[in-house]
């Protein structure tokens, strides 16, 4: 003999009922979803309007039949630069390696512009060291001499000693 199961008449109604009701509020929480773009450009998904600080234009999809408006998106230059700043999106690997090597590059230049600058000013502080000593031989009154273009040396006149001393001092007064 078999068993006899007996199922009370209104429980499946009941059941096709309950089954029902949920697969609404399910399909119904699924419509309800917004996509939006934030300022990074990254797409956002959520069951909540986005923040009042999103722009419309930057609104993907809205639950309901709602669509962006045609001003939002025709509209205003200024919303222009908006569009583009979304639509830029995050910088590839091959972009990230050459913003580094320009970096790199830029900061090679800088280096270098500042060995040169240091080379420039050791150089500079030896002439005028050089200069100081040659002026304070002129000023001394010793005998100085200079080889002519024969070979031979010759000594400084008092008129000679005197140009030379106003040219030095033309070369120390750089110095300062």
């Amino acid at each position: 003999m078999t068993p006899i199961c007996i199922k009370p008449p209104f429980l499946k109604p009941v059941f096709i009922a309950i089954v029902t009701l949920s697969m609404l509020c399910i399909g119904s929480a699924a419509m309800a979803q917004y996509i939006w773009l934030d300022e990074k450009g990254i797409k956002q998904y959520s069951d909540m309007p986005p923040p009042l600080s999103v722009p419309v234009k930057r609104i993907l999809k809205m639950p309901g039949n709602f669509s962006v408006p045609a001003t939002a998106a025709n509209g205003d230059p200024k919303d222009d630069k908006d569009a583009q700043n979304v639509a830029k999106a995050p910088p590839t690997l091959i972009e990230q390696n050459a913003a580094f090597n320009k970096r790199k590059n830029e900061q090679a230049e800088k280096d270098k512009k500042a060995t040169d600058a240091a080379k420039s000013a050791t150089n500079k502080t030896k002439a005028c060291d050089s200069a100081r000593a040659y002026q304070r031989t002129l000023n001394s009154g010793q005998r100085i001499a200079q080889i002519d273009k024969n070979g031979q040396r010759a000594f400084f006149d008092d008129n000679q000693r005197q140009q030379a001393s106003r040219e030095n001092q033309q070369v120390l007064d750089e110095c300062k």
